[in-house]
């Protein structure tokens, strides 16, 4: 089962974590501004780690895939 999931009804189709209306995209810019995995995961409790982790695999294999 994929963790990133996008549904126009939730947020417009903004990819996000599964089961939850937080953008996949916030956890990007977290760790682009210097914040930990930690923190983003303080910050959004609805957010597993298992599924950042997976969305960090998923957009890596994706990333490599086009090379």
């Amino acid at each position: 089962m994929r963790v990133i999931v996008k549904d126009f009804d939730i947020l417009g189709g903004t990819p996000v974590f599964r089961g939850t209306r937080v953008p996949i995209q916030t956890l990007f810019d977290y760790l682009e501004g210097g914040e930990t995995l930690e923190e983003f995961l303080e910050g959004f409790p609805t957010v597993s780690r298992d599924a950042a982790v997976a969305a960090l695999e998923e957009a890596k294999y994706l990333l490599l895939a086009r090379s």
